[in-house]
């Protein structure tokens, strides 16, 4: 009896399975090659990094006043004094686009601010200044002087933390007289995590998780990130501390 040669034999069933399956194992030896080029071609997402190491203040630098701020146990610390005059404790580089988060307390006291896209005048200069009270007036700035953007930090019943100011410019360019959750959710008398994404001409805050401010300005790309450091006017805030810890930055 003669064996069927069974490569010979084209059944119309064998042969669309015979083609399934050889189209699958195709498949198959392809999609890992796809995968690979496809995570290749993927932006990589920046990494966090720690802006204070803890124990020095490497990578900062005191600008527009005095040097306020010393380390103790792993935070940073300026102290009010009267006669000092106010000024920031500076990062040496940049920063452009980023997010940037931070640990604050402050005595009740006190009025403190975190400084982005900061900038120093080269020359005097005049601009019309909008206070917290409402009232817009010109005012002069001396060669010198810090400026731009500013997430305030303000323990007072006003409670304006994680407004938007910029001092030496232009003043108030976003209060929180109108988002009274986001001034409710600072805690005047413990520790605050805040935040602020800046990206491109878009700024937002953040004060323990609750948004602050979601504007845009166009006037500053980059620059320094400073903290701020104020004197004491009146002899009850001389000596009173703000607490900086946990300052990290992520650039995008």
């Amino acid at each position: 009896m003669r064996a069927i040669n069974i490569l010979k034999f084209h059944h119309p069933l064998m042969v669309l399975t015979l083609s399934v399956i050889m189209m699958a194992g195709c498949k198959k030896q392809k999609e890992p090659i796809a995968l690979e080029q496809q995570q290749a071609n993927e932006p990589q997402e920046a990494p966090w990094v720690q802006l204070f190491d803890g124990e020095t203040l490497n990578g900062w630098v005191a600008k527009g006043g005095p040097n306020q701020f010393m380390v103790e146990d792993h935070m940073i610390v300026s102290t009010a004094e009267l006669e000092k005059p106010g000024g920031y404790l500076c990062s040496v580089n940049d920063y452009g686009d980023f997010i940037l988060e931070w640990e604050v307390k402050i005595d009740t006291t006190l009025n403190s601010g975190m400084q982005i896209r900061g900038q120093i005048w080269e020359k005097d200069t005049s601009s019309l200044y909008l206070a917290g009270n409402g009232e817009l007036r010109e005012t002069s700035w001396q060669a010198g002087g810090i400026w731009g953007y500013q997430i305030e930090i303000d323990p007072s019943p006003r409670a304006w933390s994680g407004g938007l100011y910029e001092p030496g410019y232009r003043g108030w360019l976003v209060d929180l007289s109108q988002n009274k959750e986001a001034g409710a959710a600072f805690d005047p008398n413990g520790w605050n995590k805040m935040k602020v994404e800046a990206a491109g001409n878009s700024i937002k805050t953040w004060v323990n998780g609750v948004l602050a401010v979601d504007t845009t300005d166009d006037l500053l790309a980059s620059g320094f990130i400073g903290l701020q450091y104020h004197e004491a006017y009146h002899s009850n805030q001389a000596g009173k501390k703000v607490y900086w810890k946990n300052i990290r930055i992520k650039e995008l």
